[in-house]
Formats: structure tokens, C-alpha cells, sequence
């Protein structure tokens, strides 16, 4: 009887991991997209053509929710994205130039709303699991609006975190993101995300 008892239970025990296992890449999405209201870590990016492989660049993030972030391209040339919450600043350092525009309409449907944006998600994508490759638990967020250059961006979770990002436009492209070295929720000033035009920078607003 004993026995019986502790087959079914291990047998009940199968079917709710197998159950977990199913959601995982959505139930760490929301956890990510709850918990996670800062973070700060490093990244690479690689183009892919539908024939060959492009440039790769790399360099640092640094968010905090919503609409607050750093974006900044280290290698192999220097650029800046960055935004305080209402404004995006674009700024190019070998022409010393920043672009500015505001930033409601500039996130909307973009992979920048999956990381830094509101917890609304729903609202501007269709979230589906897309299962388990790479040693991730994938999820294709669809974007609802066909305001977007994106056509489809997949997210690879792993303990509740994206590591990586497949961003597919509308002419065939794909952009590989992976992140490393992650920090979630560090302690952030009141004056991280202010930002300073460079001496000298020519300002364009958009």
C-alpha cells in the first residue's frame, strides 16, 4: 500500500515538473518582467544576412523600468543610445552628433519595450512559447502593430533572465543579442540616466 501510495505520488510529481517545464520560458518571462526593475551587464550583437554573417559589436547596458536606459556601443566604433524616460538621445561620436526624439514613440513595439519598457506588455506583442534550443527556454514575442521594422523577436530565458535575443526584421535579417555578465537590480543614482550633450555636439531634434 505503501508503495502504491509513493508510485502515485511520484508519478503525480512527473506531471506537474513536465507541466512546469512546458511554461517555463513564460513563467520566467513574467518573472523577469515583475522582478526585475533594473539591471545592468554586457552584450554582443551580431548581424546575420540571409546569406553570410555580418559585423558583430559589443558593449554595455544599463536599465531601469520604464524607459530608462543606456545603451552603449563600445566596439568596433563608439555610439549611444540612451534615454531618461521621456527623451532617446542618439549620439554619435565620431561625428559628434546627437539625435534626440521623444521616447513614447520611439520604444512601442520595439525590442527596447521587451527589456526597459512597462510591465504592459500585452498590449503592444503576442507572447508563445517557442521551446528549448541553445540550452534556452525560447519565447517569439509577435509585434501587434505593423508600425514595426520587426517582424518576429525570439527571447531565450534562463534562470529568469534573457540571455539572448533573435531579432528578425521585414527584408529577411536577423540580429543575434546575447548578454553576459548580469547584474539584476544594482543600486542605481538619480542622475544615471541624465544626459549630458557632448562639448561641442551638434543637437538634432526629431
Amino acid at each position: 500500500m505503501v508503495k502504491q501510495k509513493l508510485k502515485q505520488t511520484l508519478i503525480a510529481t512527473t506531471f506537474l515538473i513536465a507541466g512546469a517545464a512546458h511554461a517555463t520560458a513564460l513563467d520566467q518571462f513574467k518573472s523577469f518582467v515583475s522582478g526585475t526593475k533594473s539591471a545592468r551587464g554586457e552584450f554582443t550583437q551580431t548581424q546575420v544576412m540571409k546569406t553570410k554573417t555580418g559585423k558583430t559589436s559589443s558593449g554595455t547596458f544599463v536599465f531601469a523600468r520604464p524607459g530608462k536606459f543606456i545603451w552603449t556601443y563600445q566596439k568596433p566604433y563608439e555610439q549611444l543610445l540612451q534615454a531618461d524616460g521621456e527623451t532617446l538621445y542618439l549620439y554619435d561620436k565620431d561625428l559628434n552628433q546627437v539625435t534626440t526624439r521623444k521616447l513614447g514613440g520611439a520604444l512601442g513595439s520595439s525590442p527596447a519595450a521587451i527589456l526597459f519598457g512597462s510591465n504592459d506588455l500585452d498590449k503592444n506583442f503576442t507572447l508563445a512559447e517557442a521551446g528549448t534550443h541553445d540550452g534556452l527556454e525560447w519565447l517569439n514575442a509577435t509585434p501587434k502593430s505593423k508600425d514595426t521594422t520587426f517582424e518576429q523577436i525570439g527571447i531565450g530565458l534562463k534562470d529568469g533572465f534573457p540571455q539572448a535575443m533573435e531579432l528578425k526584421d521585414n527584408f529577411g535579417q536577423t540580429v543575434l543579442l546575447k548578454f553576459t555578465n548580469v547584474q539584476r537590480n544594482p543600486a542605481l543614482g538619480a542622475q544615471t540616466f541624465k544626459f549630458d550633450v557632448p562639448k561641442g555636439a551638434e543637437v538634432v531634434n526629431q
